[in-house]
């Protein structure tokens, strides 16, 4: 009987792949692959490893070999890119693995078209889905939805670190520290993908990553750190304080809006560098509670204080909403453009709502035959209308996000925002901070700047939104 490494030999080499998304802007790519590089430091040292991010080029299909491994991790607005992949690497011999998001929510749809699907945490299955093709014994379906404790899961290897090679590659480097979300907002994945149950990675952990992968600043992907604030301060306040001790020049992390009713920890989060709070304030629409999940009750003046309070310790606050609920009416584009007017945000994210699979709001939708038909996965990326909605027209939430994105991301609408960013930190401080004044909102331009060349989303001031004028200017 062989040995479990010759049998590991079997296999020359696993390639993780990245599926395109946003290409390289000013010739790096916004994100590192965070997942994947966790996932590749899973592989035994025995066998090469290798990370190809579409993003950053090219992918070399031509290198593939009936001895490989392929895994491809994908969000649904990839998944499409992800099966042209699946296909190349199938047509030359390779296994091919899928996981990711999409994976989670349909498997039965990514089970079609690639050998082996993956659904929930890879991490744990990972492991043994390259044992079993070694061994030639691999299933069709490997779910893990155990939302297991995070602790020594997927550290990264030195080899990964190098191999990446994130600041000559990408602008942001990503983190986790904490994973879960117990709210309940009807058109959100996070329950599904990574589970109702709050989790937090050993602090100590936290900062060796960090030390070793020698980042400065970086950007967490928990899906609702913030809420720590109130069902675990005594963890956060550990985190805190360790990063006070490093030399970082600033990171950002995804909130809601409760974290303003916490003076001492934001004091505390600011001496631990942290420079941005992602708020979901959803929408200015308080007939749209039921779809919050409790987490935002669309009251303007309760949104604004939380801003206020914010700010007082120096953190900078982005301000995140969904438009074409249904509570929203076609005023609602005007509503809240003049509340992102007043509000003194730092920077603002646009999304439309997106009925994404495995979520209640899309099971509302499919029974009242409310989802447009022959729609492409790729579509569903928060910039395009997938459905109809209640209280308005597709055209009136087409014209209606075109019109507030091109008010918000304009050039002087971005430089407006960025300096009373800029404004707020010690003069000495202008130039490290200057980036991260206006990198959010530039992002966020290049991201919904494609629809300028798409016939039917292009930048359109609409004549008449709700019966009224809607040209003024800033």
């Amino acid at each position: 009987m062989r040995s479990r490494k010759e049998s590991l030999l079997d296999i020359e080499k696993i390639v993780l792949i990245y599926p395109e998304r946003d290409g390289r802007i000013w010739g790096k790519a916004q994100g590192s692959p965070y997942t994947l590089m966790r996932l590749a430091s899973l592989v035994p040292d025995e066998i090469p490893v290798e990370i190809w991010d579409e993003d950053l080029g090219r992918l070399p299909i031509h290198r593939l070999g009936p001895r490989d491994v392929v895994g491809i991790t994908s969000k649904t607005l990839s998944i499409d890119r992800a099966k042209e992949i699946a296909a190349q690497a199938r047509a030359r011999g390779s296994t091919v693995v899928v996981g990711g998001t999409h994976a989670t929510l349909i498997p039965a749809e990514v089970q079609q078209w690639a050998d082996i699907t993956v659904a929930g945490e890879a991490y744990h299955t990972w492991p043994q889905i390259i044992r079993d093709v070694a061994n030639q014994s691999a299933q069709k379906l490997y779910v893990d939805e155990q939302w297991a404790s995070l602790d020594g899961v997927a550290r990264l290897t030195d080899r990964v670190i190098e191999m990446v090679g994130e600041h000559r590659n990408y602008w942001t480097p990503y983190m986790e520290i904490t994973r879960g979300c117990p709210r309940d907002c009807t058109f959100c994945t996070a329950i599904r993908v990574s589970g109702r149950v709050m989790r937090h990675r050993p602090v100590a952990e936290v900062v060796e990553e960090i030390e070793r992968r020698r980042i400065k600043r970086f950007f967490l992907t928990d899906d609702n750190f913030g809420l720590n604030f109130r069902t675990n301060p005594e963890y956060i306040v550990q985190v805190f304080e360790a990063l006070a001790k490093l030399k970082l020049s600033g990171w950002t992390a995804q909130a809601e809006m409760m974290v303003g009713n916490f003076p001492e920890l934001l004091a505390l989060a600011r001496r631990a560098h942290l420079e941005k709070l992602f708020i979901g304030f959803e929408s200015i629409n308080s007939s749209n509670r039921r779809d919050l999940g409790g987490k935002s009750k669309g009251n303007v003046e309760e949104y604004k204080r939380i801003i206020d309070a914010i700010h007082a310790y120096g953190i900078g606050v982005v301000g995140l909403f969904v438009l074409g609920l249904d509570g929203d009416m076609p005023d609602v584009f005007e509503s809240t453009w003049d509340f992102v007017r007043e509000s003194g945000l730092d920077s603002v994210s646009f999304t439309i709502m997106t009925p994404y699979p495995g979520t209640e709001l899309r099971r509302e939708y499919e029974a009242q035959g409310r989802l447009l038909p022959n729609v492409p996965w790729s579509d569903y990326d928060t910039a395009h209308v997938v459905f109809r909605p209640a209280q308005m027209t597709v055209e009136q939430l087409c014209r209606g996000y075109d019109w507030i994105c091109r008010k918000a991301y304009s050039p002087r609408a971005i430089a407006a925002r960025g300096l009373r960013t800029l404004r707020r930190h010690p003069f000495g401080q202008y130039q490290q901070r200057a980036f991260s004044s206006f990198s959010t909102d530039v992002g966020y331009r290049k991201t919904v700047s494609y629809r300028e060349r798409e016939e039917d989303f292009r930048w359109r001031t609409p004549a008449r939104l709700n019966g009224k004028s809607s040209g003024q200017v800033q």
